[in-house]
């Protein structure tokens, strides 16, 4: 089917675990004409959910496209996980899209996920669409629900649609001012959310003054209502049963008479040099694409998924990726239905699609088809940092370079999944956003890659500093016979704000030391500061300022002053009150009224810092803290025997701060009889 920009929709559904996301994807897609019958979850039939995994724990862990096109307009969706686990694929996919449907599940309301979600789609400037879904389980609750909503995430939340008849249907009131609702009437929904839109633009508000609702014409306020979206000024609220159908068909309509399409959204954050640049979405423009997903796909190879934001890629057609030093054939184009990839010709502006058998390409690699596009970047997303840490390595030996290719491909996919390589430790440690996300990627790698592994506890990511300005010195003098070694440094150390870094400063005046060897100074401090001086682990945040020192015309020559940088910074670093950082993460614990006690007792245990509590819905209390990550090695085992396992949490990295004294002496005398003096 050929369409063009204007005729597309892109959205994502989000929200929290449990809200119906899969299944309201699977009923959009039979309502649009894409699929003869809606799939099922339990059946493990539904087009998103296609893995093995994804069908034996009845949930998502990867997200999932599919299209429809329907009464002339394509629509591209794309299902999300709920799990906070598996964050980094649903933040993936809000690259792509202009509009982000968060769902609500209407018998458990607004849950922890639902806000964050909330909040990374406005801070992505995205347009936002509630949807309250399952209308039918619970419809007595649904106006206090919508009231929760409005004190939770704004004014700006209205229904352009309301339930009838106990939630068996939905009806409009944003076109449609008549009729009743289980809400109350119709008529009094409207003039909200009509006097909602009216407000954005003062020339429509004249007309609207003027001639009253009438005098608008569809133009007028469809172009306010769009508008209203891309400034956050309007957040719709919708009803929908995925499982009776309710309302499905409805908000099918909703995304395509008043969702943003690729020309109407707010414009993705493009970078030029450091600069914003705008890509405009026009089909005859230079290509210029975002990858946002890659799939490692055991029979078609690796598949790169992109989003098309200005020109039109066709089949046999050149692109670049990123800096344009290594060109690639479009040979094959394809749209992905789930599991399925449907061969096309070509992608307009706007659409997404998807390449083969492309090694170099990356996430978030840029796809351009002119050298002109060379330095563009798009504005990196802001994903929860990976915290749960496992020590991992091969079960059997001659497997290393197995697990190592499986671990580089997980990775590749899951911008939430890290690997990180200690050399100093042998050891290589994989990080994720949760127990749960780290059990599913070992269970990948035993399956998919058939590799068996063995996993023990990382070491925490603590950090050194110090606390207090000094100097250091070293003349590094050797004889070997022949020519000699020599070189000799003065230096001073300052600490830096928390998050600062370091910084090296060449204060040497009169040629003490020359020009020429002072980066072997600062390559031998940087030895230091990531090798660590008192108990192993990098330095941070310290100044570093080289001010003196002596040469020798013969013998002076880079490994002395490399070996001289080294041993003046230790000396002063060991002068200037040096302290173990430990990494501080704030701690949601979401959990039943009645374990509150059971909770706060645990944390204060933890040298938890506990800033408050909220009510959550159904008794529900969230509490807040900061905690030292390295109390949080079991925590998630704990929690669960606490609340009988209906507890649960979230934790994103905060900051590094010094660890007590005497948690600092244990770690220092662990590594001092392990560490060579050389």
């Amino acid at each position: 089917m050929s369409y063009r920009t204007e005729n597309i929709r892109n959205v994502a559904l989000a929200g929290h675990s449990g809200a119906g996301k899969t299944t309201l994807f699977e009923a959009l897609l039979h309502a649009g004409g894409a699929l003869p019958a809606a799939g099922s979850l339990e059946r493990g039939t539904t087009v998103s959910d296609f893995d093995p995994m994804e069908k034996a724990r009845g949930h998502s862990l990867n997200t999932a496209l599919a299209s429809l096109d329907h009464d002339g307009i394509h629509l591209n969706l794309i299902d999300t996980p709920g799990y906070a686990d598996f964050r980094g694929p649903t933040l993936s996919a809000f690259s792509a899209v202009e509009t982000v449907a968060i769902v609500i599940n209407a018998a458990t309301g607004i849950e922890y996920g639902t806000r964050r979600l909330m909040e990374y789609a406005k801070a992505r400037n995205l347009c936002r669409l509630l949807v309250i879904n399952r209308i039918d389980a619970d419809p007595g609750h649904l106006a206090a629900l919508v009231e929760d909503i409005r004190e939770t995430f704004g004014p700006e939340c209205l229904p352009i649609n309301l339930p009838a008849d106990g939630g068996q249907r939905v009806v409009d009131c944003f076109f449609n001012p008549d009729g009743d609702s289980d809400l109350g009437p119709v008529a009094a929904a409207h003039q909200r959310i009509i006097d909602q839109v009216v407000e954005i633009n003062e020339q429509v508000m004249e007309r609207f003054l003027e001639d009253g609702e009438e005098g608008l014409g569809g133009q007028a306020l469809h172009d306010a209502f769009e508008q209203c979206l891309r400034e956050g000024h309007l957040v719709p609220v919708c009803f929908a049963s995925s499982r009776t159908g309710a309302g499905v068909a409805e908000l099918l309509a909703l995304a395509e008479r008043l969702l943003p399409n690729p020309l109407e959204g707010n414009p993705p954050p493009f970078e030029k040099n450091g600069q914003p640049i705008t890509a405009t979405p026009y089909p005859d423009a230079h290509v210029i694409a975002d990858v946002f997903k890659l799939v490692n796909d055991p029979f078609v190879g690796k598949l790169s998924v992109f989003r098309v934001f200005q020109g039109t890629v066709r089949r046999d057609s050149q692109l670049f990726i990123d800096d344009g030093r290594k060109p690639f054939k479009v040979g094959h184009l394809f749209r992905l239905k789930g599991k399925d990839h449907v061969e096309i010709e070509q992608a307009v502006a706007g659409d997404i699609a998807a390449v083969a058998k492309v090694d170099d390409i990356h996430f978030d690699a840029v796809l351009h088809d002119s050298h002109d596009e060379d330095d563009i970047r798009l504005r990196p997303l802001d994903f929860p940092k990976p915290m749960f840490g496992l020590a991992i390595e091969a079960a059997t030996r001659g497997q290393e370079q197995k697990l190592a290719t499986a671990l580089h491909r997980l990775a590749e996919e899951d911008p939430g999944f890290h690997v990180e390589h200690h050399a100093e430790l042998n050891e290589t440690v994989i990080r994720g956003l949760g127990e749960l996300h780290l059990r599913v990627m070992l269970e990948r790698i035993r399956d998919r890659y058939g590799v068996a592994v063995a996993t023990r506890p990382p070491r925490i990511a603590y950090r050194e500093t110090i606390g207090a300005p000094a100097e250091g010195h070293h003349r590094h003098k050797k004889q070997t016979g022949g020519a000699g070694q020599f070189g000799e440094v003065f230096l001073r150390v300052e600490p830096l704000a928390r998050g600062q870094g370091f910084e090296f400063v060449d204060a040497v005046k009169g040629g003490t030391i020359p020009g020429q060897y002072l980066p072997a100074v600062e390559k031998g401090v940087r030895q230091v500061l990531h090798g660590g001086a008192v108990a192993g682990y990098p330095i941070q945040d310290v100044r570093v300022t080289v001010y003196d020192g002596k040469f020798h015309t013969v013998d002076s020559k880079e490994v002395a002053f490399v070996a001289a940088g080294k041993k003046a910074f230790l000396d002063a670093v060991l002068k200037a009150r040096p302290q173990v950082l430990e990494p501080i993460v704030d701690l949601t614990v979401a959990a039943p009224e009645a374990h509150m006690g059971d909770i706060t007792g645990q944390l204060a245990a933890k040298r938890a810092r506990i800033h408050g509590t909220d009510a959550g819905r159904g008794g529900e209390v969230l509490v807040k803290a900061q905690v030292p990550l390295s109390e949080l090695t079991d925590y998630a085992a704990e929690l669960k025997g606490a609340t009988a396992g209906r507890g649960r949490y979230d934790l994103e990295f905060s900051h590094y701060e010094p660890v007590p004294p005497q948690v600092q002496k244990q770690l220092v005398e662990a590594w001092r009889p392990h560490h060579d003096e050389d």
